[in-house]
């Protein structure tokens, strides 16, 4: 007979258990890269970046019922392994069983029309990358980002797969890749460009102020402000 993982008959594995389950999957020597959340830290991200991802997932109302227990996955230490490429997360996620759950997640293109309506209202009004980067730019910009048909996906646009046996479309452990998505901008938000198909250099170029043809022409100036466009490469590991 079959297990069933309905929430009225599975009982989820104690905060213990689980921290013990991801202790043995990380001693056992594989490259895994885990994500980890900085202890009683209140919110799961600490970036612009990262904090407006997570938020994007918790106002989807479908997802509620998921969303709070992979909360407690990514808290717990449970995404032993996450990596994002183009338009593609893969991660592993430590449940209930021995060995880690596999989670693929892709995300849409941002659409042609939408970048460029987003990079004409933007154009120009970020002072430079490092406000780019570190969000520090004006609030009615962030709400072009966050906003109805922003940067940010939405949940048609995201597709995802576990292997786990959980009846549910969203399950908790690709709730769990998703907060830890976040906690990779945090990292390095230029990923998130990455993730949604959009060219870095060309929205750089639109919307920041010191556009990048700037930037090179006073690559004699010893201003920490200016960054090569070379430089995006090694800074935040992202091809221009």
């Amino acid at each position: 007979m079959s297990r069933f993982y309905d929430d009225f008959i599975y009982k989820a594995p104690s905060v213990s258990e689980l921290r013990k389950k991801v202790g043995k999957t990380l001693s056992k020597g594989k490259e895994y890269n885990p994500v980890i959340v900085e202890p009683g830290s209140r919110k799961i991200c600490k970036s612009w970046w990262g904090d407006a991802w997570c938020r994007n997932l918790e106002r989807y109302a479908d997802w509620s019922n998921r969303i709070g227990r992979g909360k407690t996955y990514i808290r717990n230490g449970s995404v032993v392994d996450l990596k994002i490429t183009d338009g593609t997360i893969n991660a592993k996620v430590q449940g209930s069983r021995s060995t880690p759950y596999t989670v693929k997640i892709t995300i849409d293109p941002l659409p042609e029309n939408k970048r460029i309506e987003i990079q004409n209202k933007t154009a120009g009004k970020i002072q430079n990358l490092e406000a780019l980067v570190t969000g520090k730019f004006p609030d009615d910009l962030k709400e072009i980002f966050f906003g109805k048909d922003g940067l940010f996906p939405e949940p048609e646009e995201i597709h995802f797969n576990c292997s786990c046996p959980d009846w549910a479309s969203l399950c908790k452990h690709i709730a769990a890749a998703l907060f830890g998505t976040g906690i990779r901008l945090d990292e390095n938000p230029m990923i998130f460009f990455r993730l949604r198909g959009i060219d870095l250099e060309s929205f750089i170029s639109a919307a920041v102020a010191d556009k990048v043809e700037q930037m090179i022409e006073n690559t004699n100036s010893t201003s920490p402000r200016i960054i090569k466009g070379d430089d995006l490469t090694e800074i935040f590991g992202i091809e221009t």
